[in-house]
């Protein structure tokens, strides 16, 4: 099967789930046997150790959609001139000045790219097409998020192709768009629902939430859990009672509410080894946040035993991971996946999460982790107390994540579920010769 996967980057700044969610899906389908290629967009994407399948172009590269957003005269310029802008590294240095983009910005872009071939980036959605019609036909395209949907209507009319669109957390950037915008893109988003073939959420908490505010019908939503690939992961053995964090440091992430907890937890004496590790990277948006988190840790006389991690690459996820006692990401709105769980059960770590989202579900399938208030930093530390002092049960905790991982929440069976909802999404009388997994 031959599928083609517009995957919008984040500029490798930090722990993006979405983006490692499709560099591994990718990396698993190429390992079946498929012909998958990312396309990206926006900005260069975080993949890892997985080759974007020859791809050394950026479609909508994000200054040129800003500035045919912003003016009339970037939407007649030329290509060589639009070329210039789509530079990878240039892309890569604006999304660390992320806060140069204002909220309405954000939401008028959001509008118009939905709008497709009526929005501002029309020549940017020609150029896609053109491109697409010059590759060998795929068998499918994956949309990485139902905010791309509004390029679905021109590239099933224009390739014949069907589309499949993934759902994963479009909701908290929906959700935190000012009004009027935020009520026009879920109305927009529901009158989009009819040009894509099939949906996948990462949870069956997401489906239900998506299914009911986009209407979309029972028949077309599935639920494919994402997996990781658990070779690499060494069985953690922390030197020292260790506390880790692995995510955006941003306060939808709930860094501020770890923070607290750990000073709760140093101001006993049996804690007084006690470290907490932090690793996933920020945007330059997110600095403000994190130095009052500095200040507070300052203030508290705990700073020399809290490490920030600078990079967060697999390699150093890997080293980090197995120096840790437990993982919380107390995030403060319900997610819908949880990557960074996972994981930390692929080497043997267990979690402490709040009682909402996907958290329930992922907790209560693959058991390596306890609950705890939602928003509360001292029952987070209370809970991450209980798995601290008892070294039995971390263990315990920590093997069940690990099975988990080989049974439930590895890659190959999610590429493996997908392929199947691929298949699905082909009119009968279509299908090629793909009859399952190789």
């Amino acid at each position: 099967m031959r599928i083609l996967q517009l995957t919008p980057g984040s500029g490798d700044n930090f722990y993006c789930e979405n983006c490692l969610r499709d560099a591994a899906a990718i990396k698993a389908l190429r390992g079946l046997g498929h012909d998958a290629v990312v396309v990206p967009l926006y900005l260069p994407p975080q993949l890892e150790d997985t080759n974007p399948g020859g791809m050394d172009k950026i479609f909508f590269g994000g200054i040129n959609v800003y500035l045919q957003q912003k003016t009339s005269l970037f939407r007649k310029t030329p290509r060589w001139i639009d070329r210039f802008f789509d530079s990878p590294k240039l892309l890569q240095w604006i999304a660390r000045k992320a806060h140069m983009t204002n909220a309405i910005d954000l939401a008028e872009t959001t509008l118009s790219m939905l709008r497709g071939e009526n929005g501002r980036q029309v020549k940017e959605l020609n150029r896609l097409i053109s491109w697409l019609q010059s590759q060998n036909k795929p068998d499918v395209f994956c949309l990485s998020n139902v905010l791309l949907s509004g390029l679905a209507r021109q590239i099933k009319e224009q390739t014949q192709v069907p589309i499949v669109c993934l759902l994963q957390d479009e909701d908290e950037f929906i959700d935190a768009l000012p009004e009027p915008y935020r009520q026009t893109t879920w109305d927009t988003l529901r009158r989009l629902i009819p040009d894509i073939d099939q949906f996948v959420a990462v949870s069956k908490y997401y489906a239900d939430i998506m299914q009911n505010r986009l209407s979309i019908p029972p028949d077309r939503m599935h639920v494919v859990y994402n997996g990781i690939d658990g070779s690499g992961y060494k069985p953690a053995q922390p030197t020292k009672p260790t506390i880790g964090y692995l995510s955006r440091m941003c306060p939808d992430k709930g860094l501020d509410i770890l923070a607290d907890a750990f000073i709760i937890l140093k101001q006993k004496e049996i804690h007084r080894d006690l470290k907490l590790c932090i690793a996933g990277g920020k945007t330059a948006a997110d600095q403000p946040f994190v130095e009052v988190i500095l200040k507070k840790l300052r203030e508290s006389k705990t700073i020399k035993d809290v490490e920030f991690l600078t990079d967060f690459n697999r390699n150093v996820r890997l080293d980090f991971l197995s120096s840790l006692s437990v993982l919380s990401v107390p995030e403060r709105r319900p997610p819908a996946c949880g990557l960074y769980i996972l994981e930390a059960w692929a080497a043997g770590v267990p979690v402490v999460q709040p009682r909402h989202g996907v958290f329930p579900e992922l907790i209560e399938s693959g058991g390596g982790g306890i609950l705890t208030s939602a928003n509360d930093a001292q029952t987070l530390a209370a809970s991450l107390e209980s798995i601290l002092q008892d070294k039995d049960y971390a263990g315990k905790l920590g093997d069940r994540g690990r099975q988990a991982i080989m049974n439930k929440f590895n890659i190959n069976q999610t590429a493996i579920e997908l392929l199947e909802v691929y298949q699905q999404s082909i009119p009968t009388g279509h299908e090629n010769s793909w009859q399952g997994p190789m």
